[in-house]
């Protein structure tokens, strides 16, 4: 299984702090609503050629382990 860590950083001095691909000014949400909208791994592989898959999938593992304990009261 891919270790998000290891392809996800946040830094305040790279786009405010937002969590961005390690070694890219790619953010994490950008992605997600990539994906969200329709446009598969291919596509975003193509669309930014710094990407690997891992990156991808590290992506939706943040998202994840960001929702995980979330308690959402009405």
């Amino acid at each position: 299984m891919v270790d998000w860590r290891l392809h996800i950083e946040t830094k305040p001095d790279r786009l405010y702090g937002k969590p961005v691909i390690i070694n890219t000014r790619i953010p994490v949400n950008l992605i997600l609503e990539k994906l969200a909208s329709g446009d598969s791994m291919n596509d975003l592989l193509e669309a930014y050629p710094k990407l690997i898959k891992d990156d991808v999938i590290a992506c939706l593992l943040f998202a994840a382990d960001s929702v995980k304990n979330e308690v959402v009261l009405d």
